[in-house]
């Protein structure tokens, strides 16, 4: 009795384990097109998962009326309570442009945890999504992250300018994959402008993970982490990185190799100009040199050459630079490619200094939101030594060196009458720095 009971749980397993290999097939099989609301719902069937969060259009913002609403029927009031409320429930709200089902521009999960497998099945519609072009922003509220869903969502291929992993629980451990995705040695995220890593869990230790990220990276705009748990220890590492810093020895290779490869691409492109001129020289370089190796040429062949000049065809002057209006027009007609492909952020310019390769530092970070974290004044008086020496050699109208222009401290251990605080608030603009009451969304609890 015992082995024919064995004998059916193993069979059972074994329907359940080809069951799931048939799922995992079929998932493996399935091509997304793009529509989220056809390739979700396929491709959790075909991985077995039955629960499956609707896909809905996000519904448009509403403003409370000054007047006071009429008395609805009780149909009619059921139906306003359900459309008010409805976004509670599990749903991944969709955002398009005029309504196009193929523009797609922002995905917003939030208020409801997500397990594992939905969230692997999301990040398989995503790629199709940002294949389109017209994915923008992404918000993925309360539901803890896989590790593989971080190089899809960051990477270096991904085209999400706006991303929100408000309160997903990924910690250090986390914050370690977000700093990779930021910048690695050998490739960088040049697309996502914005972050929002608030009520997460990250340490100095995952502070420290994301300042690394920040070295290399260019594109990042805005970063929060509020509400977390970040002392004065990752407060001085990432205010190391907004200013001067000295590369490591990988970083100094790779600077290396990139500035060869850079010399051997400008060595190998000849204009033809240039070509032209050099095959010219070298065709009249033999009758140049027939004087003065035979002596005088008779006056038929001085007749002879003057012929051939005259038959040559004259170049035609070359057209002047273009002014208002039309060099406009030229110049977008024939952009540069060097304009449209950002240089290497190694490839800025560095100094040295004792022995060291030392870059400016990452100048492009405008917004750094710190609120109800653990800093003292010890981590602030890193970020105004930071900050003195971005004013000291801030370039305003170069693109990406405008330095940090707002950092909010509000909730942390510094006191309100710190001397380095009023220094603080000198050096950023008034309108952005310290404003007296942080935003509403990163202050409010998400309790869960």
């Amino acid at each position: 009795m015992r082995r024919r009971g064995e004998r059916a749980k193993a069979a059972a397993d074994e329907e359940v384990k080809s069951a799931g290999r048939k799922a995992e097939q079929g998932a493996e099989e399935y091509q997304c097109t793009g529509l989220l609301e056809q390739d979700f719902p396929e491709l959790c069937a075909r991985a077995g998962i039955t629960a499956v969060p609707k896909v809905t259009p996000r519904p448009a913002p509403s403003f409370p009326a000054d007047e006071e609403p009429a008395q609805l029927p009780l149909p009619e009031a059921l139906a306003a309570i359900e459309r008010k409320f409805g976004s509670f429930q599990p749903r991944i709200q969709v955002e398009r442009d005029h309504g196009d089902p193929q523009s797609v521009r922002a995905v917003f999960l939030r208020g409801w945890k997500m397990e594992e497998d939905r969230l692997g099945v999301l990040s398989r519609c995503l790629p199709a999504l940002a294949g389109l072009r017209a994915l923008q922003t992404l918000t993925l509220e309360g539901s803890p992250l896989p590790e593989l869903t971080f190089p899809t969502l960051m990477g270096s291929d991904s085209t999400l300018a706006h991303l929100s992993l408000r309160n997903s629980s990924m910690g250090d451990a986390g914050a370690r994959h977000v700093g990779q995705s930021l910048a690695a040695l050998g490739s960088s995220n040049r697309s996502l402008v914005s972050l929002v890593l608030s009520f997460n869990r990250i340490s100095d230790l995952g502070a420290g993970y994301i300042a690394q990220g920040l070295r290399l990276n260019r594109s990042l705009l805005s970063l929060s982490l509020a509400n977390n748990d970040i002392g004065d220890t990752g407060a001085t590492r990432l205010a190391e990185v907004l200013g001067p810093f000295a590369l490591t020895h990988a970083e100094v290779v790779e600077r290396r190799r990139l500035l060869l490869a850079e010399a051997l691409g400008r060595s190998l492109t000849i204009p033809k100009d240039s070509e032209g001129q050099s095959e010219q020289r070298s065709s009249m370089a033999p009758d140049k040199l027939l004087p003065a190796k035979y002596g005088k040429t008779p006056a038929k062949k001085k007749e002879s050459l003057r012929k051939e000049e005259t038959r040559q065809p004259k170049k035609p002057p070359e057209p002047r630079a273009a002014r208002g209006r039309d060099a406009k027009a030229s110049g977008q007609e024939k952009p540069s490619p060097e304009a449209a492909d950002p240089a290497h952020p190694l490839l800025e310019e560095a100094r040295q200094e004792q022995g060291s390769v030392v870059l400016p530092g990452n100048r492009a970070l405008l917004n750094l939101n710190l609120t109800h974290n653990r800093i003292t004044e010890r981590g602030l008086g890193a970020f105004l030594a930071a900050l003195e020496g971005q004013q000291r050699e801030k370039k305003p109208k170069v693109p990406g060196q405008q330095g940090l222009l707002c950092l909010s401290l509000q909730k942390n251990r510094i006191p309100a009458h710190s001397p380095a605080l009023a220094r603080l608030r000198e050096l950023l603009p008034p309108q952005d720095a310290l404003p007296s009451t942080p935003c509403q969304e990163e202050q409010q609890d998400p309790g869960t």
